[in-house]
């Protein structure tokens, strides 16, 4: 009792472990569960031009930082003669060119790839910044107050107090004190801001970049991004200046959130930043190794083996799928094959030869072959003599059933030579014994079981999914040898048993 306790812990142990690194592997690494899935990435490049003044000049240009709907893959830069940094000052991050003596128009390039991946988060907010007074004319401080209290009395926390702010800013007949106001030389932003700081709500200017294929000499889209704390959970949220609606974020990529400047320049003059950028869909698997922390994870498995290693473990790997299928059928149909796993290596070998291809060939080479043996036996060999004398005997009729191929203009039959000669051997051998002993109706029936298991355990061996599962998932391994284990503690009767049965079950 205590060793079938011992059995089905074993059995469920294995197939929870093996579930568990499956599932583990999926959410943690994003390897897909069907080959052929694509992911998103967006190749964006920053063209940064101005005219340097014969000094040492110093270009800072604010980078993306980490955000919701984005992973970023890789940046780099060109700037030829310029040193270059990759920093990360005040929390902003930024790409830093240097350089001691530059004179006339100077061109710097910034690229950086950005992964759309839904699952991706924002950072969680650990402070506001802080407020920004930027007004000190005192009659427009009047008015500032007048338009504040008006939009307070409408609004219950800082978004809706900031959207009817917009109402206002973009009434199309607006008030004398919203003209007043907007006929500053400040942008519709910085006025938005200076209302909200007058209002004691968090502000700050953010540059947003819409993502559109194949785009040019893009500019960033100005945004107002406004904070407010609720039960001690800072929040914020996207305002345009230009609209009372509220921002889509679909294809939107923030890329400057410095709420300073987008490029700061020291030593040059006449600057001016423009993107580009283009759409590009990738294999999900080759993006997952490239993402930032899964290269620690990939190094130490199958992918980071050579690629011709690779492969042939991804031969390997689907055996214990046929090896399944051979279980079921013996164990629970009730098949009878030659050899008990001899099915899954010719399943390997239709994969090489193509099925049609490999059946023939099969058919083929054990039927002359049952009869070459046929004569070997009133030679009265010793068995080792007799399956060497099979072994070359096969090695002929395959190079042989190669070159009349080849004659014949049939490169198909070429693929014979992928068969597994040693098995093909000891199966005629058995099959000639089994002849001599139960007669050929016997020799059919196991013959055709056998092609029957290796027909099965091929089209589950050489489908897509199941190739690309057993390979990136290590874990279903665990599940099938659990799945095998299970089906060898199987007592009760086979399903062609209980057709032989049916008689006496008729006449009871």
């Amino acid at each position: 009792m205590n060793s079938k306790y011992f059995f089905y812990a074993l059995v469920t142990s294995l197939f929870v472990l093996g579930t568990y690194q499956t599932v583990h592997r999926h959410l943690a690494l994003d390897i897909p569960w069907v080959p052929g899935e694509n992911r998103t990435i967006w190749n964006i490049d920053a063209k940064i031009d101005f005219v340097a003044k014969a000094k040492p000049v110093l270009a800072s240009l604010s980078t993306p930082k980490p955000q919701a709907g984005f992973i970023q893959l890789s940046q780099n830069a060109a700037s030829p003669g310029y040193g270059l940094s990759f920093l990360n000052a005040e929390n902003t991050p930024q790409a830093q060119w240097t350089i001691r003596e530059a004179k006339g128009k100077q061109t710097l390039y910034y690229n950086v790839q950005m992964l759309v991946d839904s699952k991706s988060e924002a950072p969680q907010i650990d402070a506001m910044p802080a407020l920004s007074k930027t007004r000190n004319d005192p009659a427009e401080h009047t008015v500032e107050k007048v338009i504040i209290e008006e939009a307070y009395a409408k609004s219950a926390d800082a978004f809706s107090f900031t959207r009817e702010l917009l109402k206002a800013l973009n009434d199309e007949d607006p008030n004398q004190n919203v003209r007043l106001i907007l006929n500053s030389d400040s942008p519709k932003e910085d006025v938005l801001i200076a209302l909200l700081s007058e209002a004691e709500i968090p502000a700050k200017k953010i540059g947003a970049l819409n993502l559109e294929d194949a785009r040019r000499y893009q500019q960033l889209q100005p945004l107002v991004e406004v904070f407010q704390e609720q039960d001690g959970i800072i929040s914020s949220q996207l305002f345009d200046p230009s609209s009372t609606q509220v921002v889509n974020r679909e294809n939107l990529l923030i890329w400057d959130q410095s709420g300073k400047a987008l490029l700061e320049l020291t030593g040059g003059e006449n600057s001016t930043v423009s993107f580009s950028m283009i759409k590009q869909n990738q294999p999900a698997l080759s993006v997952s190794m490239e993402k930032p922390g899964n290269e620690r994870l990939f190094n130490f498995s199958i992918h980071s083996l050579p690629v011709e290693d690779q492969a042939v473990f991804k031969g390997i790997l689907i055996i214990p799928l046929g090896v399944l299928v051979v279980v079921l059928m013996r164990v629970l149909v009730g098949l009878k094959t030659s050899g008990t796993f001899m099915p899954v290596l010719i399943a390997m070998a239709f994969i090489q030869t193509s099925l049609i291809t490999g059946m023939i060939a099969f058919i083929l080479l054990v039927t002359v072959g049952l009869f070459i043996r046929s004569y070997l036996s009133h030679l009265n060999l010793l068995l080792v003599s007799r399956i060497s004398t099979v072994i070359i005997m096969v090695i002929l009729l395959i190079a042989l059933f190669g070159v009349l191929s080849y004659e014949l203009g049939l490169s198909e039959g070429l693929k014979i030579t992928f068969f597994p000669m040693i098995i093909l051997a000891w199966t005629i051998e058995r099959m000639s014994v089994l002849w001599e002993e139960e007669g050929m109706k016997e020799v059919v029936k196991q013959g055709g079981s056998s092609l029957i298991v290796a027909v099965l355990a091929y089209f589950m061996m050489s489908n897509e999914v199941t190739r690309h599962l057993m390979f990136n998932f290590i874990g279903l391994q665990f599940v099938v040898m659990a799945l095998v284990l299970l089906l060898g503690s199987y007592t009760g009767y086979r399903l062609l048993e209980l057709y032989r049965f049916k008689p006496l079950v008729d006449k009871e």
